[in-house]
């Protein structure tokens, strides 16, 4: 099979999109009578298909997210098969974080219609790795999944679990501000203790550029974004209300330094005064006693893996 690996340009959007949009097998919303019913894809409004995957689920969002990508966010590549048709697309984030990352280049998204296309974009994003003076390749990998077995070798660097946790008032002293900022250079070199399900410069591409605040009910969601300082300790907060839950909230922290105590009873102390009753965290094993015993685990847990690209024609 001839294959030719590329940058995505923006006029690819339609097809990437298209690509994701068929991974799912039924298109559903909330009817006027509160019950879910299945529908055709050409009647569900933005948000609606926004719903069963995010940006790449409508051509709208997915030229804006691709757009941020080719404006320098992050990388996009794809896969052209013979007949000048996409088969295959691979996004990616270059960061620079604490070990056991380092500086890495993280595959946050790999599509690919066979594995020979699998293996044409890994080993490009291989090579993008070599490239951009890398580390290290890393993909997440959540519970037995077996996408790149054919075609990569993955070695396990950390282990995420995921915690509910009481919104409470504590006795610590912090000072919390509104933090509009977008630009990831705020956190080069820093660590995301807290929320870390792609890397540190994906999250934050993801949740603190406001890019898709234009559609209405992604922007009517309670959302904070905050600078936050205590005990010596600064960092960067990302607190949304829970999409079926508004007692709850999701939290994404950002910090040049390892998760505190102080910074997890500042977080419950002002997520309570702002009406909210439970928090979800996401947490590494290391930081996981920040959280205190009072932390219960639901059962999610997810590795970040190296990835060693296996030459064509080996295992």
């Amino acid at each position: 099979m001839s294959l030719t690996i590329r940058p995505a340009v923006l006029d690819d959007a339609g097809a990437i999109s298209a690509a994701f949009c068929a991974q799912i097998d039924i298109w559903q919303r909330i009817g006027g009578d509160g019950r879910v019913e299945t529908v055709p894809y050409d009647l569900l409004n933005i948000y609606q298909r926004w719903l069963h995957g995010g940006a790449w689920m409508s051509i709208e969002t997915a030229s804006v997210w691709l757009n941020h990508l080719l404006l320098g966010a992050g990388l996009a590549r794809v896969a052209i098969n013979a007949s000048g048709i996409i088969v295959g697309y691979a996004e990616a984030f270059v960061g620079n974080e604490p070990e056991p990352f380092g500086r890495l280049l993280h595959i946050h998204h790999l599509l690919a219609e066979s594995p020979a296309a699998r293996r044409a974009l890994l080993a490009q994003m291989a090579q993008d790795t070599r490239t951009l003076r890398c580390q290290r390749l890393t993909v997440a990998r959540i519970g037995g999944d077996d996408a790149y077995v054919d075609v990569a070798d993955l070695t396990p660097i950390a282990l995420l679990r995921r915690y509910s946790i009481a919104a409470r008032q504590g006795q610590v002293f912090f000072r919390a501000v509104d933090h509009l900022n977008g630009d990831a250079a705020q956190i080069a070199g820093w660590t995301m203790p807290i929320g870390r399900v792609a890397s540190a410069r994906a999250g934050w591409e993801m949740l603190y550029t406001r890019m898709f605040d234009s559609v209405a009910e992604i922007a009517a969601r309670k959302t904070q974004r905050l600078y936050l300082s205590v005990a010596g300790q600064e960092a960067y907060l990302h607190i949304q209300q829970g999409l079926y839950d508004p007692r709850m909230a999701e939290v994404a922290v950002w910090s040049p330094k390892p998760l505190s105590v102080q910074v997890v009873s500042a977080v419950r102390d002002w997520a309570y005064r702002e009406g909210y009753r439970s928090l979800r965290m996401t947490v590494h094993d290391d930081d996981r006693p920040a959280l205190g015993p009072d932390a219960e685990a639901d059962g999610y847990t997810q590795e970040t893996c190296s990835v060693t690209v296996r030459e064509a024609g080996v295992g």
